[in-house]
């Protein structure tokens, strides 16, 4: 019942987002969807990533023969696109192979493992569907707010030294190949985050039922939340705000080599294309996620959690698409969730619900005096400076020692059971 809820929930809210995108001439997450059934889809390895969820319920034989039926139709669709000189990109293999599967389970599963299936299709599915929807999410922000608090943002990142207009310098100063790794990684976030998911998930075939809580249920909150900030929040980011991707919209031409004058403040108007998508930074919620999840796994799994937190941070300045403020904002709304949904998954108790209760606090004030208090804010650097700091580590050090107390206690997220086995004889 509770599945049933959730498909129709979420069914309601991508008919509401297709009706919105239609609403402004453009096509919405349904249709971009139904679409990349036989068009070049727009990332390849999202789909095969969605399609790699899926497969956590299948035996490994079933997996070696979805990957091979996934690879064969994209071999033949990338030969009739190159005959009839159609754009190229892979991914629509992994499309169908996923919808296949939901097909085997409605007429060839029952029970139990028609549900178990039908979870794993469900979960692919939501990945991909996760991603048109935000597209159409960017798109409703950049034509419904006119206006933009760019300025605001940028004369409180004072109080943090400017960071991006730092790291975007030194990006530029490594040349072309920190240019790459970056944008590789800053692109491929949700490739990342199934890997993590997919060693989190690694024995639901074995046990036959999912875990009480993965990286994935964090993934679908945090994008669900943030582009409704956006809408409170609507914020484009220095390299259009300051930057020459502005064109004459922007304030001028300052990022990353001048730094924004400290100047009272105020509402800029802004093109209707460029999603006002920064406050908070979702890119560092999500790569946080990551981050935190990853500590659960081996020492390899461990250093890819940080090195994706690390270049992801350095991507978002470095590319003049977040500021300072956004940054820390980004942590504190990750870790809010993530005790939500923690609390959710063991039960509430006092700890959970005071540390969700001062993480929304925290990032309200952020909010609050971004807005109201920017000039304050720059002009007492080495006062706001450590307090924003300061707040942002009082959560992250909140985070750590409620989650300890209750690994010790009970343990908030179960691991797997290994697969019983049959006594040695002696």
């Amino acid at each position: 019942m509770l599945w049933a809820a959730v498909t129709v929930v979420a069914l309601g809210f991508l008919i509401v987002l297709e009706v919105a995108a239609r609403h402004y001439g453009m096509r919405g997450p349904i249709t971009n969807q139904v679409r990349e059934v036989i068009f070049a889809p727009k990332s390849g390895p999202l789909l095969y990533a969605g399609m790699a969820l899926m497969m956590v319920v299948l035996t490994w034989r079933e997996r070696f023969i979805a990957a091979g039926v996934a690879v064969g139709l994209d071999v033949v669709f990338f030969l009739v696109r190159w005959a009839v000189d159609a754009k190229m990109m892979f991914g629509n293999g992994a499309l169908w192979v996923t919808l296949g599967y939901a097909v085997i389970a409605l007429t060839r599963r029952t029970g139990r493992e028609r549900l178990l299936l039908l979870k794993g299709v469900g979960l692919g599915l939501l990945l991909v569907a996760g991603r048109k929807t935000g597209d159409t999410w960017l798109l409703i922000t950049s034509k419904t707010r006119p206006t933009v608090l760019d300025q605001y943002v940028a004369v409180a990142d004072h109080a943090l030294g400017n960071p991006s207009w730092l790291v975007g310098r030194f990006v530029k100063a490594t040349g072309p190949i920190g240019d790459h790794i970056l944008d590789y990684v800053y692109i491929q976030l949700a490739v990342a985050a199934v890997i993590v998911s997919l060693y989190q998930l690694r024995h639901v075939a074995v046990e036959r039922r999912f875990p009480s809580h993965h990286l994935v249920r964090t993934f679908l909150v945090i994008g669900l939340l943030g582009p409704g900030i956006y809408m409170i929040f609507p914020v484009v980011g220095p390299i259009f705000a300051y930057g020459a991707d502005g064109d004459h919209w922007a304030v001028a031409d300052l990022w990353p080599h001048t730094a924004t004058p400290i100047s009272t403040p105020h509402h800029m108007l802004f093109d209707d294309s460029t999603p006002r998508n920064c406050m908070p930074s979702l890119h560092t919620a999500w790569a946080t996620a990551i981050f935190i999840h990853s500590r659960k796994g081996p020492r390899i799994l461990r250093f890819f959690g940080a090195f994706w937190l690390i270049t992801t941070l350095g991507a978002t300045l470095g590319f003049g698409y977040h500021y300072g403020t956004d940054i820390i904002a980004g942590v504190v709304f990750t870790l809010t969730i993530e005790t939500a949904l923690r609390s959710l998954e063991r039960g509430w108790d006092r700890s959970g619900t005071v540390l969700v209760a001062y993480g929304t606090v925290v990032f309200a004030a952020y909010l609050v005096s971004y807005r109201y208090l920017p000039m304050e804010m720059a002009e007492n650097p080495w006062v706001f400076g450590p307090l924003l700091i300061l707040a942002m580590a009082s959560v992250i050090y909140g985070y750590i020692r409620t989650t300890g107390q209750w690994d010790t206690q009970a343990p908030g997220i179960p691991s797997p059971r290994k697969p019983q086995t049959q006594p040695e004889l002696v």
